[in-house]
């Protein structure tokens, strides 16, 4: 079944997920679930696709994962001193 608007969300991705993370589970879960993927495997996916942006902090929130590059640095190399 194919999430139409962040609403429709079950209320634990709802209650748990920052809206930005929310918006990623639904799309990750919809392209998922329109390849074919069981609804299980749309929520893995869904789940691998939020943490690849976001990490759940020791408190239970969902934040940005820190920045590994920067505009100075895309390609994420180590700065030589």
């Amino acid at each position: 079944m194919a999430y139409e608007t962040i609403e429709a969300l079950p209320e634990d991705i709802k209650g748990t997920l920052p809206q930005p993370a929310q918006q990623i589970y639904m799309t990750a879960y919809n392209s998922a679930s329109s390849d074919g993927m069981n609804e299980d495997n749309a929520q893995e996916v869904a789940w691998n696709s939020v943490k690849n942006v976001f990490v759940q902090k020791d408190n239970g929130e969902w934040a940005y994962k820190a920045e590994t590059w920067s505009h100075e640095n895309p390609a994420g190399t180590m700065h030589h001193s």
